[in-house]
Formats: C-alpha cells, structure tokens, sequence
C-alpha cells in the first residue's frame, strides 16, 4: 500500500469522524428537545450534561460518543496508526449507524430521531454515503 493510499484513508477517518461529531451534536439537541417536551426544561447546561451522562434517555447515545473518543485516542496515540486500524474503524462506525425500527434500542432511537427530525436524516445520508465511498 502506498503512502498516498493511506493518507487518503487517514484524511477519510478525519472526514467521518468530523460527520459523526455533526451527527452527535444534532441527535443530542433533538433528544433535548424531546425530553423537555416530556419533561420540562433543562435549567442550565451543567444540568443538560449531567442528564446525558447519567440519563437513561440520553444512554442510547453513549456509544456514538464512546466511538469518536475511541477515534481521537487512536489518532493521538503515540504509535503510528495502521491502514488495519483505520479500515476497522470505518466499519465500526458502518455498524454502529444502523437506524432499524425493530432493532435494538440504540438503533430504534437512531430511527425513531431520524424519522422526527429531517435534519438528523440529511446528516445520517452524509454520514451514510462517507461510509460506502470509504476512500
């Protein structure tokens, strides 16, 4: 493999993890929306960040966190990343993105957001066709 081959799969990493922190951001503010419908008003943003750490609304999202943490640690790693590395990642994150109405809970919530919100939906798309084109 070359090494311009691999700067393009590292700079496509890069790209998905940008979409995926968009994505985040998006599904966290449409879940606030939500929950305050159902639950009244978040009173501050100390407030908002402890219901999401701690929440069970907000749990389904931790894995989407976990997996950008897990993609700035490995980039800011020490020892080099490898071309293995990045391809695994990429359909981790291909794994991890699966909106299915009768899916398990982080996917039926991802449906559910995506369904609610064609923000979320436009941004699923992007994130989607980053995905398949895999560099």
């Amino acid at each position: 493999m070359s090494i311009n081959n691999f700067e393009a799969k590292l700079e496509h990493l890069k790209k998905v993890r940008m979409a995926l922190l968009r994505l985040h951001k998006a599904l966290l503010e449409s879940e606030r929306t939500v929950y305050e419908q159902v639950n009244g008003r978040i009173q501050s943003n100390g407030e908002f960040l402890r219901l999401v750490i701690g929440h069970e609304w907000f749990a389904w999202l931790h894995p989407i966190s976990q997996f950008i943490v897990q993609i700035d640690e490995l980039m800011a790693a020490k020892e080099p990343i490898t071309l293995e590395q990045v391809n695994e990642l990429v359909a981790e994150a291909q794994n991890l993105l699966q909106p299915e109405l009768e899916g398990n809970s982080v996917e039926q919530r991802y449906y559910h957001a995506i369904q609610r919100d064609p923000g979320i939906a436009m941004m699923h798309a992007e994130v989607s066709e980053l995905l398949k084109s895999n560099a």
